[in-house]
């Protein structure tokens, strides 16, 4: 067979042999259900000039897939428990990315598109030197724990569509033939992949059309649209055919109606359109990346970009962004597909096919879904409209989430109005047919009365309300724009805005995560890390110990320095990798000098088996063997001690296993140490632990991370000849291994916390916000980080001890806010994860009442489980975090906030993402208040003219007979128009300077609408506008000539002196006072305004002018709008007659403005009362 040709034989389901170009690759097949979860190994581009450790390439490769135990250990397995390992036959051929003689194959992708298969029973035995390492990983929680989801269904439509994809069965040429894959190491060019690009579109899913007439419906009927429609209708009813004669104000009042609607629709589509754009330009802010294999280099572009043919790295924490064929994949690979499935548990990858359902197969990663475990190599075959998640969306109605707190309050509030406003009017018709329309039939004819009766419900619900929350939307919404917080749902801000319990991750969003190393040490001898390069230069004893400590951080570290990079100075060079791993590897290459020192290692040193750094083990594993290199023996020597290298054989096959961690956990494993003055071992007796904890707690205590690094030398025997290391007895005969360690030395870094921190949490702490840390570091050093954050105040917290097991639940003192400092008795408090998990219920009710707490060395589960505890005291809990496994406690929480440099999967979790600075979050925070604040005060000022004083004038003439004082398309002007524009521009106020002062909202006690409020609106403003304007139309009449006593109870025209008034005047002076009314209550309301725009501060305090911080110039722009109303209607004689109006005399303007300055008067006197005496009735009933 030629190197150019393809051969396929299956004659045996149990083995498989995979020739590539006339080059095979064979791979055993380990047991993958026991031990440590085992990566399947890919094989990314090295850095320049740098192999990958363990890797050497050869002209004659071989695989082969077979069940455990064939030939020599027997036995069989299903072709499900079946994995893909590399071996090379021949050593000594460095990868690079220099094509070799293998027709075209590099070393960039691992392995080639030309696949043939051969049964094959036979196992290969190749030198254990050859073979690729393992990697391990274990992943302590899935996303899918924390919540149950919604069980989401797709379309039959779409099901059927993607039941007719058959990606996920083809073989692999056919699958690279047909994506036009013509090289998989090297990926797609660029030239092919930008005209793909082009031809193809970009890998986005075309955004939903709504359709345009149910969005203008909503629009125009939305709200309280559809109740202004059915008044507009009766309106022109009552005009005609119902009308005895056709009364010209009831048509009027119809087009008034219907104008308004067109207005409000038009106002809704604007505002939707802004906020949609204002939105759609944050989430811009937050591109989606991939990592792309093109032209045989690794390269980041945006997800947009991507192209069908695309070769693309998965790796854990990642959002899918296209729907891809794996390639190759850990042994770990999981994805969670709950967002398309509904299914909460997570699906492991695969290469191969396992269910001919394009939707239950694992074999490919569709896009929205998450990498929650594991890494792989997947080529994209569907992009944009054509995946899974594309189709599913074209055919899909987006389903209404669960409403917010804001939702909720407002749709209370307004059941409650539409109720009063429903029982009002349904009192009136009642009242009209049983008493006045039998014993008074020439009082309200059948036209009049329902006007009447629409008049009341319209004017009692405040249409201001709806227009004033579409309005907070969007200042919410650009808001979060300047100040880089992209939001899911705008609502969520108010919810924020309730939060009392905040827990805060540490490592970067607290710190800057910029961490560097700054002191390393030999058992407890001190060397900053400036000069720790002098040191080994020097080569005195303590400077070999150095360079044995420098073997360990460079070797067993994850990060990789980028090779666009390499020939920059080291502080500039770029490094992939976590926080941690980069500053350790940057110390390494520190002491190594000028070049490129890592690398040179990597040369000397194979890696034959890998355990990663998780969250439950908090330590990270490597075995190495040396290989290669000028000599060998001189390397082996300046890794360990003389004693060490004297025994060690390399020839023999010895390994040195190499692992870095927390020193509380691994000291336990430990069994001797390197000594700073001779570089030997000594036996790791109680007085070197004590130093060991000593330098430990001096470090953390100064808010250092402190990481142990230890080795330990393994003897071939110890592993039998015929385990191999990616088997898995080969894994537990390390993890056995991994005891008596030596320890080499301790680093500590240093994370700075960010500047703004300090200054966020005492603006927390002054709003009544409890500000927690939760991280996984050592406790000193989380205390240490805390103490610099403001986090903890005291000097010297509590601890576990100070939690009295034995308590009774009752007993426990609750917290309270308004506690006195002296007074409080459980002020700090630090505790690690070990202790909340032997903590009962009455030590979590003691826990809950401090004020001050740092969570160390916590576990996902136990963030979770900090969340629903503060959660089952009544708390609004707010968390954050960046990792995957910070998922479940971000979805858990009432308001999860990510950072924007975190994982996929946790922003995917989040309400919110922090794109910029963490004090972003005071403003987020500031806004939830003031959005809740300012549609108090809205509520506020339309209730006493819109609803009360508009009402009684209605009551009045039914119970009493009277003229009606105000007329029922003045009340709906007021309603519609002068309320609603001065309504908007109270959604405009600044915060109030307390605002960040007060205490956190209580979602079950603190309404929107209570009795404090609607006792201010109605028993104080209601009534007092109520007296003014009944006394000003009063007035009218009594000038006259009509007094008070005529009008009472006269159900018509009344007489004068026994002499009935002509009908004609009587209609004019009513129209007079029903004019000077309208404008006694429009004025008044320009009092009532200034009055509410403040709930406890003077006007003086928060003034609307000159102050920048406090001015709001929207006021006076709505109360000139207002007075221009005014004039339109009472002074041009044009609308006189259709609108019932009349001018209203001069002192019937000044008059109610004395009223209204009264009104802000006495308001004054009661805010100032209210600030003096906090503890007094007044304060207790103010709003």
């Amino acid at each position: 067979m030629s190197d150019s040709s393809i051969d396929i034989e299956t004659p045996k389901k149990e083995a498989r042999r995979i020739r590539i170009h006339g080059t095979e690759i064979r791979a055993g097949s380990p047991d993958r259900d026991a031990g440590p979860i085992r990566r399947q190994p890919t094989l990314p581009p090295p850095i320049s000039g740098v192999p990958i450790p363990g890797v050497a390439f050869s002209r004659t490769l071989t695989t082969e897939v077979e069940p455990v135990g064939s030939s020599a250990r027997g036995g069989g397995r299903d072709e499900d428990d079946y994995i893909r390992m590399i071996k090379f036959a021949e050593p000594g051929i460095p990868l690079s990315r220099t094509r070799t003689s293998m027709s075209g194959m590099s070393t960039a992708s691992g392995i080639s598109a030309r696949i043939s298969r051969r049964g094959s029973f036979g196992r290969e035995e190749v030198p254990a030197e050859l073979r690729i390492p393992p990697i391990y990983r274990t992943l302590s929680i899935q996303v899918s724990n924390s919540v149950a989801r919604p069980e989401v269904k797709p379309p039959t439509k779409a099901a059927g569509d993607v039941a007719s994809l058959d990606w996920h069965t083809i073989p692999e040429p056919e699958l690279l033939a047909r994506v036009g894959l013509a090289s998989r190491p090297t990926g797609l060019s660029a030239s092919s992949a930008a005209t793909r690009l082009k031809e193809g579109g970009r890998n986005e899913i075309t955004p939903h059309r709504p359709n345009l007439v149910k969005k203008w419906l909503e629009y125009f009927f939305g709200g309280f649209g559809s109740l202004l429609f059915i008044a507009a209708i009766v309106s022109i009813i009552s005009w005609r055919p119902l009308g005895d004669p056709p009364q010209a104000p009831n048509l009027a009042l119809g087009v008034i109606l219907l104008v308004v609607i067109c207005i409000q629709a038009g106002f809704n589509a604007y505002q939707d359109w802004s906020t949609t754009r204002v939105m759609s330009s944050i989430g811009n802010l937050l591109p989606a990346e991939a990592l792309v294999l093109r032209d045989g280099q690794q390269t980041r572009i945006a997800a947009a970009e991507l192209v069908v043919g695309d070769l693309i790295y998965v790796n854990l924490g990642n959002k899918i962004p296209a729907d891809i064929r794996m390639l190759e994949v850990s042994s770990d690979l999981k994805f969670d597909r709950s967002v398309l499935t509904g299914e909460s548990d997570a699906i492991a990858g695969t290469v191969e096919c396992t269910d001919p359902n394009f939707m239950e197969t694992k074999n490919v990663g569709m896009q929205g879904t998450h990498c929650v475990s594991g890494s792989g190599l997947g080529v994209v075959i569907q992009t944009g409209d054509m995946t899974v998640f594309g189709r599913i969306a074209k055919l899909s109605s987006s389903g209404g989430g669960a409403m917010t707190t804001l939702q909720k309050e407002i749709l209370r509030f307004v059941i409650i109005i539409a109720s009063l406003a429903v029982f009002t009017a349904a009192v009136v018709a009642i009242l009209w047919g049983a008493w006045l329309k039998r014993d008074y039939p020439n009082y309200l004819n059948t036209s009049a009365i329902l006007i009447d009766i629409i008049t009341v419900a319209v004017a009692f619900i405040p249409e201001g309300l709806p227009v004033s929350v579409t309005l907070s939307l969007t200042i919410i919404a650009n808001a979060m724009k300047r100040n880089m917080v992209l939001c899911k749902s705008l609502t969520t801000v108010e919810t924020l805005g309730a939060v009392n319990v905040l827990c805060s991750d540490k490592t970067g969003t607290l710190t800057q995560n910029r961490m560097f190393v700054q002191n390393t040490a030999i058992l407890d001898h001190e060397v900053h890390s400036d000069r720790a390069r002098e040191v080994v230069v020097e080569d005195q004893p303590l400077g070999k110990a150095i360079v044995q400590l420098q073997h360990v951080a460079a070797l067993n570290d994850a990060a990789q320095f980028d090779a666009a990079t390499m020939t920059l100075p080291l502080l500039e060079r770029k490094i992939n990798g976590d926080a941690t791993d980069t500053a350790i590897l940057r110390f390494a290459e520190q002491l190594g000098g000028p070049g490129s020192y890592v690398a040179d290692l990597y040369k000397s040193f194979r890696k034959v088996f890998e355990i990663p750094f998780n969250s439950r083990n908090k330590f990270m594993l490597r075995v190495f063997r040396p290989q290669g290199g000028e000599d060998p023996t001189r390397d082996v020597a300046r890794a360990m001690s003389a004693g060490e290298a004297k025994d060690f054989d390399i020839e023999g096959g010895d390994m040195i296993l190499f692992v870095k961690g927390a020193p509380d956990v691994l000291m336990p494993r430990c069994a001797s140490y390197v000594h700073p003055d001779t570089a030997e071992l000594l036996e790791l007796d109680e007085t070197a632990k004590e130093r060991i904890a000593q330098l430990q707690q001096t470090w953390a205590s100064r808010g250092q991370r402190v990481l142990l690094l230890a080795r330990k030398v393994l003897k071939s025997k110890i592993v039998p000849q015929n385990v191999q290391p990616e088997d898995t007895e080969f894994a537990d005969i390390i993890m056995e291994a991994n005891t008596e360690l030596v320890i080499v030395g301790l680093v500590g870094i240093v994370d700075p916390p960010r500047t703004e921190i300090p200054d966020v949490v005492a603006i927390m702490r002054r709003a009544g916000i409890r500000f927690f840390m939760v991280t996984g570091d050592f406790a000193l050093t989380a205390a240490a980080i805390a103490r610099q954050c403001g986090i903890i105040t005291v000097e010297n917290p509590d601890d576990l001890s100070a939690l009295d097991a034995g308590a009774s639940f009752d007993s426990v003192v609750k917290y309270d806010p308004d506690m006195p400092e002296e007074e409080k008795r459980m002020k700090s408090i630090v505790l690690s994860g070990k202790d909340l998990e032997t903590m009962n219920e009455a030590q979590w009710e003691q826990l809950c009442q401090y004020d001050e707490i740092v969570f160390a060395r916590t576990t996902p589960e136990q963030k979770l489980k900090i969340v629903k505890e503060f959660q089952a005291r009544d708390n609004v809990v707010g968390m954050t975090g960046d990792g995957v496994n910070d998922a479940p406690s971000l979805k858990a929480a009432d308001i999860g906030i990510a950072m924007g440099g975190g994982s996929d999967v946790a922003m995917e979790a989040a309400d919110m993402v922090l794109l910029d600075s963490f004090a972003s979050m005071v403003v987020a925070i500031e806004y939830g208040r003031l959005v809740f604040d300012n549609l108090k005060k809205v509520i506020i000022y339309l209730l006493p003219a819109g609803s009360f004083s508009e009402l009684w004038a209605v009551l009045v003439t039914i119970f009493f007979g009277m003229p009606q004082a105000i007329s029922s398309i003045q009340m709906i002007i007021i309603s519609i128009l002068t309320d609603c524009i001065a309504s908007m521009s109270l959604m405009m106020e600044k915060p109030e300077a307390d605002l960040l002062t007060r205490k956190p909202r209580n979602l079950k006690k603190d309404r929107l609408a209570n009795s404090k409020l609607l006792g201010q609106a109605y028993g104080f403003l209601g009534l007092s506008m109520l007296v003014c304007a009944m006394s000003m139309a009063f007035r009218v009449f009594r000038k006259n000539g009509i007094p008070f006593s005529e009008l009472w109870l006269s159900f018509g025209t009344p007489k004068v002196n026994g002499v009935e008034i002509d009908a004609q005047f009587y209609q004019d002076v009513t129209y007079e006072a029903q004019s000077t009314y309208f404008v006694t209550l429009v004025l008044m309301q320009w009092f009532n305004l200034l009055a509410t725009r403040t709930r406890r501060l003077s006007i003086f305090q928060q003034s609307p002018i000159l102050n920048p911080a406090t001015s709001n110039y929207y006021l006076f722009g709505a109360m000139a709008i207002n007075l221009c109303i005014l004039f339109f209607f009472l002074y041009v004689p044009a609308f006189h007659h259709a609108f019932g109006t009349r001018p209203v005399q001069v002192e019937y303007w000044f008059i109610p403005l004395g009223f209204g300055m009264g009104l802000l008067i006495v308001d004054e006197i009661r805010k100032l009362l209210v600030r003096r005496f906090p503890q007094s009735f007044l304060a207790r009933i103010a709003w």
